[in-house]
């Protein structure tokens, strides 16, 4: 069993549906376990689709010490699986180098919640080109702050996109239920990338977004009469289509 920060379930792992069905029904008869059961939750995660420069700036008074902070930076996409990255580009100490590593760990303060649904934000850079503090009014945490608002505002300014897990699926199957299977994996948004005689036998691989393939197993069961198989495995994320993300959205909200 794991527990699964990202979407605040308990998961167990098996060999197929079948097989997990059997551990499900084990914990409630040999060990009393009552275990609600419901199909995975996908771990989407946000990005950013677009470059934009944006200044945030702090400032508040009220009575004693008051807040500032001024930051000016660039938000782009990053290269896929590159994750986040920080650059100071700071010249001429428009903002103290001590105030810098704030300016990051605002951003990483931020980055768990994005802008869409609330998931994870990866694959985007934060480059601070700019900005200006106040001698009495600035410090880590004012530029801290700024930055978490920063990075709200930058999200929503650089076309956020909606990412789903795609899995690699590879299916075995004898030749006669080949066309059942491609059609199905299509119907699921899969993409076909491989297909091999071998034999009797025809190997097809596809990617396939995991949240259409709750189900998969004992559908393949079932339309093969038994006799073909699959594994599956974690490929990469990938942008929703436009005309789901909101559908999505809407359910997991």
């Amino acid at each position: 069993m794991l527990f699964r920060s990202e979407t605040g379930q308990t998961t167990i792992a098996g060999m197929e549906e079948l097989h997990l069905e059997i551990k499900v029904d084990i914990m409630k008869r040999e060990y009393d376990v009552e275990v609600v059961t419901g199909k995975p939750q996908v771990a989407y995660k946000e990005s950013i689709s677009q470059e934009i420069r944006h200044q945030e700036v702090l400032k508040k008074q009220s009575g004693g010490a008051g807040q500032f902070a001024d930051i000016v930076w660039i938000m782009a996409p990053n290269e896929q699986g590159k994750g986040y990255e920080f650059k100071n580009s700071i010249k001429g100490g428009a903002i103290p180098k001590e105030f810098i590593p704030a300016i990051d760990k605002g951003v990483q303060a931020s980055l768990n919640t994005g802008v869409l649904g609330g998931y994870p934000v990866i694959d985007f850079t934060i480059e601070v080109v700019d900005g200006s503090y106040h001698d009495v009014d600035s410090n880590t945490d004012t530029f801290r702050i700024c930055a978490m608002k920063a990075f709200r505002e930058s999200m929503k300014l650089a076309k956020p996109i909606l990412l789903e897990p795609i899995m690699k699926v590879v299916v075995n199957t004898p030749t006669d239920f080949a066309g059942d299977v491609t059609g199905a994996l299509s119907s699921k948004r899969g993409q076909i990338s491989k297909m091999e005689a071998k034999g009797k036998i025809q190997e097809i691989v596809a990617e396939v977004p995991i949240g259409n393939l709750f189900g998969w197993e004992n559908g393949l069961r079932s339309m093969s009469q038994g006799k073909a198989n699959s594994t599956m495995e974690f490929s990469h994320y990938a942008k929703v289509p436009e005309s789901l993300v909101e559908e999505i959205l809407g359910k997991t909200a």
